[in-house]
């Protein structure tokens, strides 16, 4: 049997009930938020719960108790009263070995479980498409007890087709948001060779390296404990904005290290050609609040020209020519849909984006290393890894494309594009979720109907949504609520008062103010209670400012 830690205690005030139990303990054992314990419970089952919180009493009746004790507040005097005291705990019931879930018994024993039975208590020992996502220590403190144990979900709640998307929040810098979604798809990318991976690379330099290995090695037998290797990512491919100088990019990437990617064939510059690309113009108004929809008629327009001849148009400069043309006034032509004032709108969006942008390009041939991303990804094949780096443009062009490159990814998985049979999976990543799908974004904003399509039915189609963002109460409800993996990192105590954490018992609001870099609180429909898990560093090199 295993070792005996305390009994169960049901009081008139604290009964035990059906999903709640507490037991007094020893006063200097130590617990922590998160451990499993074990009782013995009626037919020789068990009941297995999971400690949610830990309290000290004593018999005084008051504070004032104590205080007169001592003197009445002489603070160099040892209380001459010897006050009983004990600690109790409070536990949630997770599971049963026979699936008898009438409360435990007063006096029952309390056990700590070993690690096939903390397996079986978390629900770990029923998952059948294992993907590591972390490993988690019980006991900690105890040296002789302390265990260790690799964590996986089940993928069929990652990637579909029982459910799908991952959102992970936390305040920037301290919860390493974006090193946990690239240890998940690492994770992917080793354990599903059907998946392909676009990442978009939002801030610094961060994601411009996956391809190069990590200087700092300590955490290789980690790796090797979650069936991991500690290598970086394999058939990587970065793209950059064209930037007006030869053999440069608009990024924040070392101009050394731009030099070495275009040698090596690792970068291309992408950029956008009028012809092919006029239909994503919308994605430049995603921030615009367009009640009267007159911004989309000016588009559809452009996209179908009946009425303002757009057809015969076949450069941007072209382009800016005839939208400055129809702002002036009496040139707007016959059409009474669309006033003046609307094309003026119009032109000083498009002109701020795109007159002085060498990203949007004429009808010229593309270089070698130059290419449009909409031709690259229709191509996108299993297990690549295409990195995105948007991090220097503006929040609009950032928008334009982001918006772009869904909208691509949404017709490949459609099959619109003839004779081509994409990755069964495509994992789409981008961090600061809050720019394109906050609950302020203009419900008109295209690329927000992009990724609500995504959130909603892109698990039909094999397209994945992982988001990451500093606030979860910010995010669009419709987002949120369709990802079936929830990761929550450090954040502050205003944001654990929000709805969006109201579920959570009080004592793991407190712990997510104060988690470690590297620790998580995972939820999945396969997991019987929260878990804390801790994932390793990254595999990949880090730049370091």
């Amino acid at each position: 049997m295993s070792e005996i830690i305390g009994r169960v205690a049901a009081t008139e005030k604290f009964p035990a009930t059906m999903d709640k139990f507490y037991f007094w303990t020893a006063d200097d054992f130590r617990l922590n938020a998160f451990d499993v314990v074990k009782v013995a419970h009626v037919d020789g089952s068990f009941s297995f719960g999971t400690v949610e919180n830990i309290f000290h009493i004593t018999d005084a009746k008051s504070f004032l108790t104590n205080y007169i004790s001592c003197d009445f507040g002489n603070t160099t005097v040892e209380a001459p009263t010897l006050r009983i005291g004990m600690n109790y705990v409070e536990v949630a019931v997770s599971f049963n070995t026979k699936n008898i879930y009438t409360p435990v018994k007063n006096d029952s024993p309390v056990m700590l479980a070993d690690a096939s039975e903390i397996e079986i208590a978390l629900g770990l020992d029923k998952i059948k498409n294992k993907l590591p996502c972390g490993f988690l220590r019980m006991y900690e403190g105890h040296e002789s007890r302390e265990i260790f144990l690799p964590v996986n979900l089940d993928a069929q709640f990652l990637l579909g087709s029982e459910g799908a998307h991952l959102n992970i929040s936390g305040i920037s810098g301290l919860a390493a948001k974006t090193s946990y979604a690239i240890f998940l798809m690492k994770s992917v990318q080793e354990n599903f060779s059907d998946c392909a991976f676009v990442i978009f690379n939002v801030k610094g330099k961060d994601l411009l390296a996956l391809h190069k290995p990590n200087d700092d090695n300590s955490d290789a037998q980690i790796y090797q404990s979650l069936n991991l290797s500690n290598s970086p990512f394999e058939n990587v491919r970065y793209y950059a904005p064209k930037n007006r100088y030869d053999n440069q990019v608009t990024s924040y990437l070392p101009q050394k290290d731009v030099e070495e990617y275009l040698a090596a064939d690792l970068l291309k510059r992408f950029v956008y050609v009028y012809e092919e690309d006029r239909e994503s113009l919308e994605m430049l108004f995603a921030d615009i609040d367009d009640t009267t929809q007159t911004m989309d008629s000016i588009i559809s327009k452009i996209i179908d020209p009946s009425d303002y001849d757009f057809g015969e148009i076949q450069t941007w400069e072209e382009f800016l020519n005839k939208v400055n043309e129809l702002a002036q006034k009496g040139n707007a032509g016959n059409s009474k849909e669309i006033s003046v004032l609307s094309w003026r709108k119009f032109k000083r969006i498009v002109n701020k984006a795109i007159k002085t942008d060498p990203m949007f390009v004429g009808r010229e041939i593309l270089e070698r290393r130059e290419c449009r991303l909409e031709d690259e990804l229709k191509k996108i094949s299993a297990g690549s890894v295409n990195v995105i780096d948007i991090a220097k443009l503006g929040t609009d062009k950032q928008a334009f494309v982001f918006g772009d490159v869904l909208k691509t990814i949404y017709k490949l998985k459609l099959g619109e594009y003839d004779g081509i049979n994409p990755p069964s999976k495509i994992v789409v990543f981008v961090d600061e979720l809050n720019k394109f799908a906050s609950k302020d974004t203009a419900k008109n904003s295209p690329i927000l109907r992009e990724i609500l399509d995504i959130a909603e039915r892109g698990r039909s189609l094999g397209i994945i949504l992982f988001g990451a963002e500093q606030f979860r109460s910010n995010i669009h409800g419709r987002v949120t609520g369709n990802c079936a993996t929830l990761a929550f990192g450090r954040t502050n105590v205003l944001e654990t008062t929000t709805k969006d954490y109201s579920a959570l018992p009080s004592t793991y609001k407190n712990i997510l103010t104060r988690l470690e870099q590297g620790e998580y609180l995972i939820q999945n429909p396969v997991f019987r209670s929260l878990l804390k898990v801790k994932f390793p560093k990254p595999a990949y090199k880090q730049f370091k400012d």
